[in-house]
């Protein structure tokens, strides 16, 4: 499959869906819960984008997307983690932010986060905290965490609170990370 869509990309939108049923599903072994379908498919991406520049790449990426089911939609968003600097696919990662499929939103927030702007990423955060995705699938939550997150993070504790509902356990994840960090001693 890999040498057919490095021969000709165009077919990536043809071999992706069909990945799976070839090459089989489940976790990859020797992998920290990699899907195979997934590897597979981010193998496919790879080999189209040995030939397609930047921007033909991210529109066959947006084709498999948009008429992909949920497990290609993951593997799309797992496939921008691999793919060259200059293809953004922000648009594909808001997209999967605005659903309810925690599978996608988890890969949202991958290591492709990087691209969200600093306003998309806080929403993705918090996304996570309402759905209940484990905020470690949020990549660079120590680096880019800050007062601002902290105070949307707290309204929403405050929100939960008042409501007599459960606030999640990583919302204190989120709050530490939040915190500033004072690397001066101080005097007692």
């Amino acid at each position: 499959m890999t040498t057919e869509v490095g021969e000709d990309p165009t077919r990536l939108g043809r071999v992706f869906p069909a990945a799976a049923r070839q090459t089989g599903r489940g976790p990859l072994p020797g992998t920290d819960g990699v899907l195979i379908e997934d590897a597979v498919r981010v193998d496919l991406v790879r080999s189209a984008a040995s030939t397609l520049d930047a921007a033909a790449l991210l529109d066959e990426l947006r084709e498999v997307y948009r008429y992909g089911d949920s497990d290609e939609k993951r593997a799309v968003l797992h496939a921008l983690n691999g793919a060259p600097a200059d293809v953004d696919g922000s648009d594909v990662l808001l997209d999967a932010l605005r659903t309810n499929d925690t599978r996608l939103v988890a890969a949202a927030m991958g290591p492709h986060s990087d691209r969200l702007d600093d306003d998309a990423w806080r929403q993705g955060v918090l996304k996570c905290l309402f759905t209940e995705v484990p905020v470690s699938a949020v990549t660079g939550l120590a680096a880019r965490a800050d007062r601002e997150l902290a105070e949307m993070v707290t309204r929403y504790q405050r929100e939960r609170e008042a409501a007599g509902r459960v606030v999640p356990p990583d919302v204190q994840v989120v709050l530490d990370a939040c915190a500033p960090t004072d690397p001066t001693p101080r005097d007692s």
